[in-house]
């Protein structure tokens, strides 16, 4: 079954049919809910259907966060965006480092809203339907398997999201080559993504948790001062500078 329903969990009903209206009017099958209680049990009766879920974080009883949590541990497919009424930094970096794909602050446009959603959607539909290749990509103590879309470190699974997933291909295919933020976004974000680049940055800090012996003092993913990052491949030397 095609994952083509979005889920929209905001608890202040003006804004959820406003939500609402407008993704339906982009085509989108929607399943409304005002509290996270109830997301979980719609998430889990409709799962095979939902592909993207929309998450106000400021709820009361199980909030925003908590919800990415859980949805997060439950299915890595599936795309979250999440719906704060602040703009404060930490809440976006909060939501990120749970999991989520993405973020909106309110007050968004109509325009806005959709453009996330469809860059989010479209990641998701595009990885579950498009044909994987045979395909394996070693680095060091790390095998990437393209087909399985898995991660493996010393032969330990990692778990990746679809984000996380993206990066660490496009660095594996790219080995020892400085990416900047841009680059990034174009490739995982795509090239119509509305956001800033410190998205990049929070999913970098968010990856390395996962992969580095010591995220403080990254071994293979490190940062290029003022540009980008680079994959460090201890198979594969540098090349010399100058």
């Amino acid at each position: 079954m095609t994952k083509n329903t979005i889920l929209v969990c905001e608890d202040e009903d003006a804004i959820r049919e406003f939500v609402v209206i407008n993704l339906r009017r982009a085509g989108y099958e929607v399943v409304d809910v005002p509290n996270g209680e109830e997301a979980l049990r719609v998430y889990e009766e409709r799962r095979e259907e939902i592909g993207l879920a929309l998450l106000d974080i400021m709820m009361p009883g199980i909030d925003g966060f908590e919800v990415c949590k859980q949805l997060r541990a439950r299915d890595k497919s599936v795309g979250i965006i999440m719906l704060s009424a602040k703009s404060q930094e930490m809440d976006k970096v909060n939501g990120l480092m749970l999991g989520a794909d993405d973020y909106v602050t309110k007050p968004f446009s109509p325009m806005e809203l959709v453009a996330r959603v469809d860059a989010v959607f479209r990641r998701v539909t595009m990885s579950a339907t498009a044909p994987e290749p045979e395909n394996e990509l070693r680095s060091g103590p790390f095998l990437l398997n393209v087909r399985s879309r898995s991660l493996t470190k010393d032969g330990r699974k990692i778990s990746l999201t679809q984000v996380e997933f993206q990066l660490m291909e496009h660095f594996l295919r790219n080995p020892n080559v400085a990416l900047d933020r841009s680059a990034l976004l174009a490739t995982v974000w795509g090239d119509g993504y509305f956001g800033d680049d410190k998205i990049v940055d929070v999913n970098m800090r968010r990856l390395r948790m996962k992969i580095e012996e010591d995220p403080s003092h990254p071994q293979f993913l490190t940062t290029v001062w003022g540009f980008g990052y680079k994959w460090v491949c201890p198979d594969r030397p540098a090349l010399a500078e100058g």
